[in-house]
């Protein structure tokens, strides 16, 4: 019989990666454990990616640093701020941010796509994700990624990133023509973190990803078969899952959505206020 694929995205494989019981939460439980309050962070990010996204979709004519800033403000989301007060002023931050960022773009250079959803298959997984933009540049193809966060980025972060490596694998085959270069675009400084890979880099990617998708695959396989699953609103025992999804605990659990269900990741971290990562001074 044919292998049968593993059906994925670049962030179900990060997720296994970062920690398998929050995998199991995130994509195998049903019903899914509810999930902690909104975050301010991701609100300030979609908000910036929607903002931009409506922007390349005007008529070129009213592709304005301004009208990116109105954008912003129409489409501004406040899930997870601490008050009205410190979502204004994110929204001012987020508006000064898009307009900068716009202000650096020619609006007549049209995408070959914006929010454009791409997909790969290997004779083991078939991978799919959504581009934040897909530019074109003489015969081959860029794909641009929108930052809002703290880090500063550099070149290893656009170089190791599976995401970018794989969209830039699946638009090349998708529009048969090169795409080797990758970039993220760190809009609260404007700088601009740049890899250029070969194709043996890129088939790397791939590889790990397969290599990835093939754990991730077992657990999944597993956890049907082998595991037996709550009846719905019992509370749920980890310990028949974490020989295959054991919990990863670390720093990062104190932002994991799932975190009131897992003593680990609770000892580990002190769980984050929603609007912890907008925190940039004592007037925020």
């Amino acid at each position: 019989m044919p292998r049968r694929l593993y059906t994925c995205t670049p962030s179900r494989l990060n997720t296994w990666l970062d920690c398998p019981r929050r995998y199991r939460m995130t994509y195998l439980d049903r019903p899914a454990p509810p999930k902690g309050p909104p975050w301010a962070h991701n609100s300030v990010g979609a908000s910036v990616h929607n903002a931009l996204a409506a922007w390349w979709r005007l008529p070129v004519h009213e592709r304005t640093p301004a009208m990116a800033g109105v954008l912003l403000i129409r489409g501004w989301l406040t899930e997870g701020f601490r008050d009205p007060s410190q979502s204004a002023q994110w929204r001012e931050r987020a508006r000064e941010m898009v307009e900068r960022y716009a202000a650096g773009l020619d609006p007549a250079d049209e995408p070959l796509g914006v929010e454009r959803t791409v997909a790969t298959r290997t004779d083991r997984i078939a991978l799919s994700g959504r581009i934040d933009r897909l530019d074109a540049r003489g015969s081959e193809l860029v794909v641009v990624d929108y930052k809002t966060g703290r880090h500063i980025l550099t070149p290893d972060d656009a170089r190791g990133s599976l995401a970018l490596a794989v969209y830039a694998v699946a638009a090349s085959r998708v529009l048969r023509r090169p795409c080797r270069r990758v970039e993220l675009h760190h809009l609260p400084t404007g700088e601009v973190a740049v890899w250029e890979h070969t194709d043996e880099s890129l088939a790397r990617h791939i590889r790990r990803a397969e290599q990835i998708a093939a754990e991730a695959s077992a657990a999944d396989e597993a956890y049907k078969t082998k595991i037996p699953r709550p009846r719905q609103g019992e509370a749920v025992d980890h310990t028949p899952y974490d020989e295959v999804f054991p919990p990863r605990p670390s720093n990062l659990c104190a932002w994991c959505d799932y975190a009131r269900h897992c003593p680990e990741g609770r000892a580990a971290a002190p769980k984050k206020d929603p609007w912890a990562a907008v925190l940039i001074d004592s007037t925020t």
